[in-house]
């Protein structure tokens, strides 16, 4: 069983049980990069040619970009590192919460170097109620996770841990960061911010990794624990993600009070949406939304790497393969 407290024969790397896990670690070993060494002081001048608005919605973007990354490594370390068994997925756990202080830092890095009010930035995710609410469902999920009471052996404390996980990587993760990838990758569509945008491409590809790791889980933890799946524990999940999709409707209102070109809430929303159905379907949910892609560009945003997106190229069920990891066991 992949969740519960570790014990001491938990310890062990090999045999892998989860090989999805331990290839993701691999992957996102693969991957590590630095923020330093994108040149960000070449889009200044595209800055200074730039309207207030988008000004603005860069600056916004950052304010709830900036303390989410602490948010999700302290899920991470809290609410979910403590309550896996399997050492595979404690290391790519530990890349993990390397790579979300990693976005920190390149999130510090951009303004360090824009010409922006930072202590407005580091205040609005405490002021803006459409950013303070985002922020406020995260914990709140997290708080149930800490709690001296709960017991995750039980049916009610596995709930718990997957209500923990829907919230922090499909819905955060999932919906509202590909939410402000999309309106920060926009601006390169427009040739503008280019540095800035490749290291979002960066940032896209360590979260493709964290989503596909999310999903995996929660997919692993209902399978082994079939007594949780009930109809309406299943009907709450889904409602849990629609209910995301209302309040990042409302975050994009304030991200957008005029619209730019080439952007405005409507827009986004609409691309929130068809995410959203992405994420739904990727756990056997049907679509709730249908609606269509209105930023199709955003599959090969990339102009320096080639992303793993496997969330806009192919709609992929990530469920596990149990024939496989049982051959690749007895091959170790």
């Amino acid at each position: 069983m992949i969740l519960g407290k570790p014990l001491n024969e938990d310890m062990n790397l090999r045999p892998i049980k989860y090989q999805w896990a331990y290839d993701l670690y691999n992957q996102a070993v693969a991957n590590t990069w630095f923020p330093h060494e994108i040149s960000l002081a070449e889009d200044l001048e595209d800055w200074r040619n730039m309207t207030d608005d988008e000004k603005h919605a860069v600056t916004f973007l950052m304010s709830f970009f900036n303390p989410s990354e602490l948010i999700v490594n302290r899920t991470l370390a809290l609410g979910v590192y403590p309550f896996l068994k399997a050492p595979e997925c404690h290391l790519y756990l530990a890349k993990q919460m390397w790579e979300e202080a990693n976005h920190c830092q390149a999130f510090e890095y951009v303004l360090e170097t824009f010409p922006i009010d930072r202590e407005a930035v580091f205040n609005w995710h405490l002021d803006k109620p459409s950013i303070k609410t985002k922020e406020d469902y995260i914990t709140e999920q997290l708080h149930r996770m800490t709690e001296s009471s709960l017991d995750i052996t039980t049916p009610a404390g596995k709930k718990d841990f997957v209500r923990n996980l829907v919230a922090y990587n499909i819905i955060m993760e999932g919906i509202w960061f590909y939410s402000g990838f999309m309106v920060a990758l926009s601006f390169r569509q427009r040739k503008l911010l280019k540095n800035f945008g490749s290291m979002i491409d960066w940032v896209v590809r360590d979260e493709s990794l964290h989503l596909k790791f999310g999903i995996n889980l929660i997919l692993t933890i209902l399978e082994e624990n079939p007594d949780i799946v009930t109809p309406e524990f299943s009907n709450e999940i889904r409602d849990s993600i629609i209910h995301g999709v209302n309040i990042e409707t409302a975050y994009n209102q304030d991200l957008f009070p005029k619209g730019i070109l080439g952007a405005n809430a409507d827009y986004v929303n609409q691309y929130v949406q068809y995410v959203a159905d992405r994420r739904l379907e990727e756990l056997g949910f049907e679509a709730h939304y249908k609606v269509s892609n209105p930023a199709k560009w955003m599959a090969t945003a990339s102009d320096t790497l080639e992303l793993v997106n496997f969330f806009e190229t192919q709609n992929t069920s990530y469920e596990v393969n149990n024939r496989a990891n049982t051959k690749t066991q007895s091959e170790l």
